[in-house]
């Protein structure tokens, strides 16, 4: 069963797990919202919900005050995205609030387009493991964006083609100094433009049903197990 979502002034709670920056945020709009972000790896599952307490307190309102709640919802860190996707459905159950899955590089996207000029094309890549990238290739229309090219996993030798000359953020490649064309220092949406994606587009994403939803993963969660000689 899906529940319609708009920015009447009520507020959401939005939560950003899906790499190494671990963040919430209690959004109203553009102009007041409360948002805590950390940027340490593995941290997760030990401050998420002291995060997610901290905004509530600041911005004095219990999860029963909410209107929803917003998840970035992936391709990311499979630990990252359990932990923020469990958080989440426990929290919304308890306060019989909807939740939104909002698509992680469209929250990115959607953040990049309100600094770069219209019609720039660029990339989104994040590093999958040392072979794959997860990849997404868009332009700036009227201040938001389109996709050129969806959500996809590529070979890091198929990215380094298609990211020739073209201004690409994310965690794909690692440099000393981020140049024109690399941005690695952003990789991953901030908690605000995940509650905003949830309030321009997430209508159809929006679920109190939401027992058996999962992370969008992209690949398959696999466990490499040590044979002995």
């Amino acid at each position: 069963m899906n529940s319609e979502i708009t920015n009447n002034g009520s507020p959401i709670l939005a939560i950003e797990t899906s790499s190494s920056l671990c963040g919430a945020c209690v959004y109203f709009s553009r102009e007041k919202y409360f948002e805590t972000v950390v940027n340490v790896k593995n941290i997760h599952a030990e401050k998420l919900m002291e995060i997610i307490d901290s905004v509530l307190k600041t911005s004095a309102l219990k999860t029963g005050d909410l209107k929803a709640i917003a998840i970035s919802n992936g391709p990311g860190s499979f630990t990252g995205l359990r932990i923020g996707m469990s958080a989440v459905k426990g929290l919304a159950f308890g306060a019989s609030i909807p939740l939104v899955q909002v698509p992680t590089f469209e929250a990115l996207a959607l953040q990049i387009s309100r600094y770069l000029p219209d019609h720039t094309s660029f990339i989104i890549a994040n590093k999958v493991n040392l072979e794959e990238v997860y990849f997404a290739k868009f332009q700036i229309k009227r201040n938001n964006y389109i996709f050129v090219e969806n959500v996809k996993l590529l070979k890091f030798d198929e990215f380094m083609a298609n990211s020739k000359d073209i201004i690409t953020f994310g965690n794909a490649i690692k440099l000393k100094n981020s140049s024109i064309f690399y941005r690695t220092d952003i990789f991953a949406p901030q908690p605000g433009y995940v509650a905003e994606w949830a309030l321009e587009h997430g209508q159809e994403k929006t679920q109190n049903n939401f027992d058996y939803l999962e992370p969008n993963y992209l690949k398959n969660f696999t466990i490499k197990v040590r044979k002995n000689d």
